[in-house]
């Protein structure tokens, strides 16, 4: 008599991306996790999750919420949504008082716990939500016109705010508003270059704001460096309202988005550096 056939289907193991810059932490949530019939994978910083985000597909995200260097958990939360809609997200913080913001951040993942946590408590978590499914949440749509034209004001009292501690720049001493004026009609060209993008390797449109900039600051006494780091510091504020924002983010149009800004923002600087020389050339002609 032949024997039975057993039809056994394999156990699919959910897959879990562990990001923690703190190697003893990754190591530690690895054991357990595998331990528990999970297969894991894991991420010492943001670019490295995002690396294996873009190149595998996972059903569960856990990440630290605060990293150094680009980006944090957040950063990480919003990629992940974007790839793989579908995975479970919890977020792991250090502070308990992050508590008290789980309203903001469940907008993005689905779980916030606290560390440390005990083993069980991880676990069980992890399983209720893969039973119970991710949230559901409307895609991010928004276009990064719109976001900057809404933080406008916002952006600019960053930019501000690093100017501020810039010791060379504030020994040109002027007010907030002759500090900042060339400001909300460089956003007003850079929202209106986003909506209407040139091609890649058309030549900027110009500004006469920014050739006006030019020859203002140097009347103000502003040397050619510190317009340059002006500059500099204004795309740092531009990027980190972006990063503020990257759970409204449509991601299919950011690169194209932040490119745009770049050239828009180098093209405005070498316009007022283009005005701020050329007076300087007109002042060593002889009388």
């Amino acid at each position: 008599m032949a024997g039975a056939i057993r039809n056994e289907t394999p156990t699919i193991r959910a897959k879990v991306l562990v990001v923690d810059d703190d190697e003893t932490i990754r190591a530690s949530l690895s054991l357990i996790l595998e331990l528990e019939g999970f297969e894991v994978a894991t991420a010492a910083s943001v670019n490295d999750a995002l690396r294996l985000i873009g190149s595998n597909v996972f059903d569960v995200l856990l990440s630290d919420l605060h990293m150094p260097g680009a980006g944090d958990g957040l950063t990480v939360v919003s990629a992940m949504r974007h790839s793989n809609p579908a995975a479970v997200t919890i977020i792991l913080s250090g502070f308990p008082e992050m508590k008290e913001a789980a309203a903001a951040i469940l907008l993005q993942a689905d779980e916030i716990l606290v560390k440390p946590m005990a083993p069980m408590v991880l676990i069980h978590t992890i399983r209720e939500r893969l039973e119970r499914g991710t949230a559901t949440r409307p895609s991010p749509a928004e276009n990064v016109a719109t976001i900057l034209e809404q933080a406008t004001k916002s952006t600019i009292e960053d930019w501000l705010l690093r100017v501020e501690l810039e010791p060379v720049i504030i020994s040109v001493r002027l007010s907030v508003e002759d500090r900042c004026a060339h400001l909300p009609q460089l956003f007003r060209d850079l929202v209106f270059r986003l909506r209407n993008p040139l091609p890649l390797g058309t030549r900027a449109l110009v500004s006469p704001s920014a050739a006006s900039h030019g020859l203002v600051r140097r009347e103000q006494g502003y040397s050619a460096a510190m317009l340059v780091e002006e500059s500099r510091m204004l795309q740092v504020s531009i990027f980190q309202t972006l990063q503020n924002n990257l759970f409204r983010v449509n991601f299919s149009l950011l690169l194209v988005g932040v490119m745009a800004i770049a050239d828009e923002v180098d093209s405005q600087l070498a316009q007022a550096m283009a005005s701020y020389i050329s007076e300087s050339k007109v002042d060593l002609l002889p009388a």
